[in-house]
């Protein structure tokens, strides 16, 4: 059985949110037991997830904090309207003193462009603009950077927009380990189908 499964799983650059119809199911109309095997490859997917690395992870202190007015039934009003999240950021007169009194308190010494303010809930995901909660200081160069983070949230965003992925499983992946939510959600077959350009969340 292990040697079928190792057989039959296909690199990641073949995996995206398809379902059954990553496996040509929709064409040759068994989709009962294509569905099954979907199941199961996706099980075999996250054996392939590497364990969570705290240094890429936001502190205890940042479990992530939402706007409790955006809910599932109102997201075509609200984060789904284009230009949603540049309306609600935060302008850098409020959010650049605030990073640079959390790098004097966590990173003394070195530069600003070190790091990126994140939100851990994205504004784009109804994440809350100013609330320390979803506040942290994520580093811009190594594996699993900001800019990763800037690719999750938007194809999360994309996801959620269009009824693939319900806002509270989105944020709760998000929140609970990017990472691991990155390698979920991210793929290069998502990230290709929605044409993913950095900064290009900024502009929702």
């Amino acid at each position: 059985m292990l040697a079928a499964i190792t057989l039959w799983h296909r690199p990641s650059s073949d995996r995206g949110l398809t379902g059954a119809d990553a496996l040509g199911c929709k064409r040759s109309g068994d989709g009962s037991v294509c569905d099954a095997m979907a199941g199961l490859r996706r099980v075999v997917d996250m054996a392939f997830i590497p364990l969570r690395d705290p240094s890429r992870l936001p502190p205890p202190d940042v479990p992530g904090a939402v706007d409790p007015t955006i809910t599932q039934a109102n997201i075509g009003r609200t984060i789904c309207r284009p230009g949603y999240a540049r309306s609600v950021r935060p302008a850098y007169a409020i959010t650049g003193p605030l990073k640079r009194r959390m790098m004097a308190d966590q990173h003394p010494g070195e530069p600003l462009s070190a790091y990126e303010l994140d939100h851990l809930i994205p504004i784009s995901l109804g994440g809350a603009p100013l609330d320390r909660r979803d506040l942290w200081l994520q580093p811009r160069q190594g594996p699993m950077n900001a800019d990763d983070k800037n690719v999750l949230a938007y194809v999360l965003w994309r996801l959620v927009c269009t009824r693939q992925v319900p806002l509270d499983v989105a944020r709760y992946d998000i929140s609970h380990d990017w990472t691991r939510a990155y390698q979920l959600y991210a793929t290069p077959a998502n990230i290709r189908k929605y044409h993913f350009r950095h900064g290009e969340q900024d502009r929702q």
